[in-house]
């Protein structure tokens, strides 16, 4: 009889992949919840592509060191006389408009202030002022904005006056143009500005409400500006800087006038920034005018057509990927994704389109994960048995308690004092780089047959997960033990002392952490899947104490509070006091050496590090480098004794702190 095809490899996988493809990208692009996915991509390719410096703009801010320098008020209007003087300097220069991202809505309480404004504005003849603009109302038919205008005397002035509203994402990136509706009875701010310098795209009808993706520059502070103080000033600003510019004045992170409320927006670079993160509504406002003046704004393709688009993709990624078995689908699935982010940024690059690409890669990753878990479900089905899997993860203890108590295996979980156990092979990956599967598979079965059944489980421990090449155990749970600590510091030295089983040739040296403390212990899982485990921030603690050896050049670490516990039964030197990344207070860390039998053979260089670590911690430097020195002539190679000696040149010239108890900081993990 002819074997039936695995379900992964048949047209019914291939179909299943196509349908959750199709669904994850409509749901996507249909709902909420894809919209910061299509943010994202429209972000991105700005970042890939850098910045560039138009030239046809320049923005006049009314910055803090205007404020300070011009004696202006932050919680009222400014002198509007100073803007006729600026507007009369602008006029010099010959700017080819100028452009107030500010609200003249009330009168000055000095009414001379108004006719100088008055005066300037109709003698430049290229002047355009902002109108404030709010919807007229929920629930009426009209989709009108109530227009907060200029004065009437400022108004009939100006050669037109706009809308200052923008339209933020709720991220308060402005990434669409609004140029204002059919049913408004006022265009916007930068709209107006390009009519007035005469660019082309003003003169189509209907081009006003052509949908529009703005195309920033650069990173907030990109485009050309000057302080307020230095624009009235010839002798800081040459009159070249203003001449045949469109010149935009406005607060700098204010809007309305300085003092009123916030007006910070985010662009693409904001998320990168390490300063300027955020950029002011002038600016907004300027790449709004120069996208139009240009010709260079951003446009995307119709709902219809991206839906279309992640239909397609999604029914033949799905089939492809759901065909394919986990390794060959990861690689097939990363080949595609970047693919998708090149061709997403062609099209940004070249033709000035953006496309919500992350959907598609999004589309990717759910697929290539429902292949996995497909085929991992099939493969426990047709390999594993539910107690089979217990055994092999779980010590006998355990595997026992869970078979003969259904009621264990209940989610649910209770603080308990644990001295909790972490390894790691030193140099694995190097190590087992290029081995063959089935061989590496076979040592690494060795390796932990060895180290469960002739450490862990001699010693009473629970193995609660193998991590990569790492063991995970704890004792005094899921039953109490009154001398957990001592289990499993013996525990540790016998795992240290196995003979290392050799990989690749070389041998594989396990380092090991150790610490005390309270964790959240219980079943985390279901009826379905057991994972009887550990949390909380102690448990991350004992497996820094195992990244720790690392640094120090040892093999078993444990913090004070395991050392506490078995103080005089395992022979141990304290290394010293350190504060670790993560950790608020500084952690004593002890290097366990051996059984009390060996104290006398390791005493004298044990001695001598011991009393280099206390002048060490007194800030006597040059007494600790000796004594440093002369534990290693006693016992060649210390790792801990190299370690302070690489950081005493760093200690010496660096003033400690008044506080300072001898702690040690490492910043890595």
């Amino acid at each position: 009889m002819k074997p039936r095809t695995p379900f992964v490899q048949s047209g019914w996988a291939g179909a299943s992949g196509a349908l959750l493809g199709v669904i994850v990208g409509l749901l996507l692009h249909l709902f909420p919840f894809g919209l910061g996915l299509a943010h994202w991509s429209y972000d991105l390719p700005f970042v890939a592509r850098g910045s560039s410096v138009p030239d046809e703009a320049v923005m006049v801010y009314m910055d803090d060191e205007s404020h300070d320098k011009l004696g202006q008020s932050r919680i009222e209007p400014w002198n509007r006389s100073l803007h006729a003087r600026l507007l009369d300097r602008l006029t010099a220069a010959h700017a080819r408009a100028v452009v107030f991202d500010i609200v003249f809505s009330d009168p000055s309480p000095d009414p001379k202030r108004d006719a100088d404004l008055a005066r300037a504005i109709k003698a430049n003849g290229q002047v355009i002022l902002a109108a404030d603009t709010v919807p007229a109302g929920f629930g009426t038919a009209t989709r009108q904005r109530l227009v907060t205008p200029p004065t009437v005397a400022l108004r009939d002035a100006a050669a037109a006056f706009g809308s200052a509203e923008m339209v933020p994402s709720h991220d308060f990136a402005v990434r669409r143009h609004f140029h204002g509706s059919p049913d408004d009875t006022i265009a916007s701010l930068s709209w107006e500005a390009a009519t007035l310098a005469g660019a082309p795209v003003t003169q189509q009808p209907g081009e006003q409400f052509r949908e529009r993706w703005l195309n920033y520059y650069g990173p907030p502070g990109t485009l050309a500006s000057v302080s307020y103080y230095r624009a009235l000033d010839t002798n800081a600003t040459p009159d070249a800087r203003f001449r045949d510019k469109v010149v935009f004045v406005g607060a700098r992170l204010l809007t309305l006038y300085a003092g009123e409320r916030k007006d910070e927006f985010r662009n693409p670079w904001s998320y990168w920034s390490e300063r300027d993160r955020f950029l002011s509504g002038i600016e907004v406002q300027a790449t709004l005018f120069l996208n139009l003046w240009r010709g260079d704004w951003l446009r995307r393709w119709p709902p219809a057509a991206e839906r279309s688009i992640l239909l397609t993709f999604g029914i033949l990624v799905g089939f492809a990927l759901f065909q394919l078995r986990p390794l060959r689908a990861s690689g097939v699935a990363l080949a595609a994704c970047l693919a998708v982010g090149l061709l997403a940024y062609g099209l940004f690059a070249a033709q000035r389109i953006w496309f919500p690409w992350l959907l598609l890669v999004m589309q990717i990753l759910v697929v290539t994960l429902g292949s996995i878990v497909l085929n991992s479900i099939r493969l426990y089905i047709q390999k594993r048995l539910y107690e089979q899997t217990l055994a092999l993860y779980l010590s006998p203890k355990l595997v026992k308690k869970f078979a003969t108590n259904p009621a264990f295996l209940r989610p649910g979980a209770e603080k308990q004092t644990l001295t909790i156990l972490f390894t790691d092979i030193a140099n694995f990956t190097s190590i087992s780089e290029g081995l063959d599967s089935d061989e590496l598979a076979r040592v690494m079965n060795q390796y932990f047959q060895k180290a469960v059944n002739d450490c862990i489980h001699p010693a009473d421990g629970t193995v609660v997960k193998y991590i990569g090449d790492s063991i995970f155990a704890f004792w005094n749970a899921p039953e109490t033990q009154t001398d957990h600590a001592l289990h499993a510091c013996q525990a540790a030295l016998a795992f240290a002392r196995q003979e290392p089983i050799v990989m690749n040739g070389r041998p594989l040296l396990t380092r090991l952490g150790l610490h005390t403390g309270e964790a959240n212990v219980g079943n985390f899982g279901s009826t379905e899947r057991v994972d009887y485990t550990a949390l909380g921030e102690n448990i991350n603690l004992a497996s820094r104490m195992e990244g720790l050896n690392k640094y120090l050049g040892t093999t078993v670490l444990a913090t004070g509070d395991t050392y506490a516990a078995i103080e005089n039964q395992i022979v141990s030197r304290c290394c010293g006091r350190f504060r670790l990344k993560g950790f608020e207070k500084a952690v004593e860390v002890h290097e366990l050496i051996g059984l009390t039998a060996e104290a006398e053979v390791t005493r004298p260089w044990r001695e001598a590090f011991a009393e280099a670590l206390k002048r060490f911690q007194q800030r006597d430097f040059t007494a600790a480098e000796a004594g440093f020195r002369r534990t290693l002539e006693l016992h060649p190679n210390d790792g801990p004794a190299q370690f302070y000696l690489a950081r005493l040149d760093e200690f010496s010239q660096h003033a400690t702190p008044a506080d300072w108890t001898g702690e040690v900081e490492l910043k890595e993990k």
